[in-house]
């Protein structure tokens, strides 16, 4: 459950796959997007979460393939979770690029770009069987997810407005 130090593709290729989308989205981003009215603790779960993670995919070989066992469900569900986040961001980058966009669903999974991408790494620390990992994607799920919802409440109650 503590994990084995050493280098791990899986994690790896997870971490290209959540990197390479929000990099372009850097040049990208929604029309009238602002990070300035977070909330400062979520930031703070956000940022510690995202270095934790990123270094328990890199540092932790028991994420990298093994024979195959019912183990092997929880990384397909994880790669499942991580293809889902890849065509939510194709959906994404082929849209207008506005707001509601962004914080959209995709599959009934609520601010999808935020969630799948926690529960993908939530689900590879199941098959790696590491708990450094679940805590890390919890801690990054609290903070992420929580404010992908605060923005997502911010705009409804803009768009209220504009409609009444």
């Amino acid at each position: 459950m503590l994990g084995h130090l050493g280098f791990s593709y899986i994690g790896f290729l997870f971490l290209l796959l959540l990197i390479v989308p929000n990099l372009v989205w850097m040049r990208r981003q929604p029309q009238g997007y602002s990070a300035e009215n977070e909330n400062k603790q979520l930031a703070i779960f956000e940022r510690t979460g995202e270095v934790l993670t990123t270094c328990c995919a890199l540092f932790f070989s028991d994420f990298n393939l093994r024979p195959l066992s019912i183990w092997s469900l929880w990384l397909g569900c994880a790669v499942v979770l991580m293809i889902l986040y890849e065509i939510w961001w194709v959906r994404y980058f082929k849209s207008e690029r506005r707001l509601t966009d962004f914080y959209s669903s995709f599959l009934g999974i609520p601010v999808a770009g935020a969630t799948l991408p926690v529960l993908a790494f939530f689900l590879l620390g199941i098959y790696g069987r590491v708990i450094w990992m679940l805590i890390a994607s919890i801690i990054l799920g609290i903070g992420h997810i929580g404010i992908h919802l605060q923005h997502r409440k911010e705009m409804n109650k803009i768009n209220e407005k504009k409609e009444k």
